[in-house]
């Protein structure tokens, strides 16, 4: 049986992105995740049951996962279904930003819990459904984890992603003049070198 990665994407991004790591893991099969999930409660359904079905065709099995694909892994997965985990610009504090997003658009917790829903300025809908569930379902992670984080990532900031490596024994790089989104060819460059040296 082969290593198996799975590839899980970001806001935006699709499953097809596995492809870019195929080069990276040749003794592995590759696989992106194609989720539906909008929530960390819909994670939890989809997640485990995708995840449980792909253990059982491996030896090991490997994550990759960016931004809110990663927020969403670490709270649905679990080191029964993961063996290693690749986290790239990870949300890693939700509660946070869900605060953070609320402050830049004048929203108090009392308004948001009276209207459920506000529309943002920014094209995000802040939930107060959403906010509770994060606060009373905080992210139990146990998986030997390494992280790549731009030094100018605008969700998560540094002392955020430093205080959850520490707290769970991650492997930390920033990547100077690094931003969430890696998508330029010397980020990738970066990218690709940070997996290369780090996989096992």
């Amino acid at each position: 049986m082969k290593d198996l990665v799975v590839y899980v994407h970001g806001k935006g991004g699709s499953a097809e992105e596995a492809e870019h790591y195929e080069p990276l893991f040749p003794e592995s099969k590759v696989v992106g995740f194609d989720y539906r999930s909008q929530t960390p409660w819909e994670a939890k359904e989809e997640f485990p049951a995708f995840f449980a079905a792909q253990r059982q065709r491996c030896r090991r099995l490997m994550l990759i996962a960016n931004s809110i694909g990663a927020y969403f892994s670490l709270s649905a997965l679990d080191e029964t279904l993961v063996d290693r985990a690749y986290l790239i610009s990870p949300v890693v504090d939700m509660e946070k930003l869900i605060l953070d997003l609320m402050r830049r658009s004048n929203v108090t917790e009392a308004e948001l819990a009276e209207k459920g829903e506000i529309a943002a300025d920014f094209g995000e809908t802040l939930s107060w459904r959403y906010l509770c569930h994060v606060r009373e379902h905080p992210a139990s992670w146990c998986v030997p984890t390494v992280i790549l984080y731009g030094e100018h990532d605008a969700l998560t900031s540094l002392e955020t992603i430093s205080a959850f490596a520490r707290r769970h024994s991650a492997g930390l790089t920033v990547m100077p003049g690094g931003e969430h989104w890696f998508h330029t060819a010397e980020q990738m460059r970066f990218l690709d070198d940070w997996l290369r040296e780090r996989k096992e």
